[in-house]
C-alpha cells in the first residue's frame, strides 16, 4: 500500500527534489512544500495524480496545519514526514543581526518542531510512521561566520535525539539527515549574509564571503533522496543518516578530535568528584 510523505523544502535542484522524485517514482504519495508554488512545478507536473504541491512558509503554523489537512484530505494519512526546510546565515557572532538571527531559528528550529506538532497525533493514532529532520554536518562541528547557522542546526540534532527515545515506545521511527556539500541552491539563495561591520573580521570570517560558488560539491541530491528513501523503509537504518563522503570525513574526525581531547584532560575534570 502507498504511504503518504510530506516534504517541506522540496525547491527544485535541492534535496528535497531528490527525496520527493525518489518517494515518488516509487509509488507513494508526495505532498511537497516550499514558499513559493513555481520552486515545485517541475516536479508536480511529472506526477499529476501522486503529487500535492503546498505553499508553505516555515514561520507560518496555520499554513503547516493547512498542509497537514491538506495530504489527510487528498491522500487519507501522513505516514512519513520529512522536515528538510532551511537555509543558512553567515556572520561572526559579533555583527549577527537579531531579526535575521530570529528568523533563522524559527525556519531551521521551531518550524521543524511545528511540524512535528501537527503530524504526531495522526501517527500516535496508528502506532506507527516514520520522521527524518535535515540537519547538516555544521550540527557536529561549526566554522567561522556559521555559528548562528550551525547551532540551529545542532539544536534540531539534539531535539531529535530526545523525540526519538520518545517516540520509538510509540512505534514511530525519528532520524536524523546530516548532510555534508551538494550541488543545490544552497551557496546561493538559501545563504544569507550579515553586512559585513567589523574590519577586525575582514580577513577571517568574510575572507571567501564572496567567493564565486562554481558548483563543484561532491554530493548528488538525487542520489541523496534516493538513499533518503531506502532508509525510511530499511529494516536497519542509522539514527545519523550521513549524506556525502566529507560528512563521514567530518564526523569521524570531529568524534575522534572530542575524544583524544577528553582523555587527555580526564586526570583534570575527573578531579572535580567527591
Amino acid at each position: 500500500m502507498a504511504k503518504t510523505w510530506i516534504i517541506t523544502g522540496a525547491s527544485a535542484g535541492g534535496i528535497g527534489e531528490g527525496i520527493a522524485r525518489a518517494v515518488l517514482a516509487g509509488g507513494d504519495n508526495a505532498v511537497i512544500t516550499a514558499r513559493s508554488l513555481s520552486k515545485l512545478e517541475s516536479i508536480a507536473k511529472d506526477y499529476p495524480d501522486t503529487c500535492l504541491p503546498v505553499t508553505l512558509d516555515m514561520s507560518d503554523t496555520e499554513q503547516m496545519k493547512a498542509a497537514v489537512n491538506a495530504a489527510v484530505e487528498k491522500f487519507g494519512t501522513v505516514d512519513v514526514l520529512i522536515n528538510n526546510a532551511g537555509h543558512g546565515y553567515r556572520s561572526s557572532v559579533e555583527e549577527g543581526e537579531d531579526e535575521a538571527i530570529r528568523e533563522l531559528f524559527e525556519t531551521n528550529l521551531f518550524g521543524p518542531i511545528n511540524m512535528i506538532k501537527a503530524v504526531l497525533p495522526i501517527m500516535r493514532a496508528k502506532g506507527e510512521g516514520v520522521i527524518m529532520n535535515t540537519t547538516s554536518i555544521a550540527a557536529e562541528r561549526s566554522a567561522v561566520g556559521s555559528g548562528y547557522y550551525a547551532s540551529s542546526k545542532a539544536a534540531l540534532d539534539l531535539l531529535t535525539d530526545g523525540l526519538c527515545k520518545e517516540l520509538k515506545p510509540l512505534g514511530i521511527r525519528v532520524m536524523v539527515i546530516e548532510p555534508g556539500s551538494f550541488r543545490t541552491h544552497f551557496y546561493d539563495e538559501a545563504l544569507k549574509s550579515a553586512p559585513l561591520k567589523v574590519d577586525a573580521y575582514k580577513d577571517s570570517t568574510w575572507k571567501n564571503a564572496n567567493a564565486e560558488n562554481k558548483r563543484q560539491q561532491p554530493g548528488d541530491p538525487m542520489k541523496a533522496g534516493q538513499l533518503v528513501y531506502k532508509m525510511a523503509y530499511a529494516e536497519e537504518a542509522p539514527f545519523r543518516l550521513l549524506l556525502g563522503s566529507d560528512a563521514v570525513k567530518a564526523v569521524v574526525s570531529t568524534a575522534e578530535g572530542r575524544i583524544e581531547e577528553a582523555k587527555k584532560f580526564a586526570e583534570f575534570s575527573e578531579s572535580t568528584n567527591f
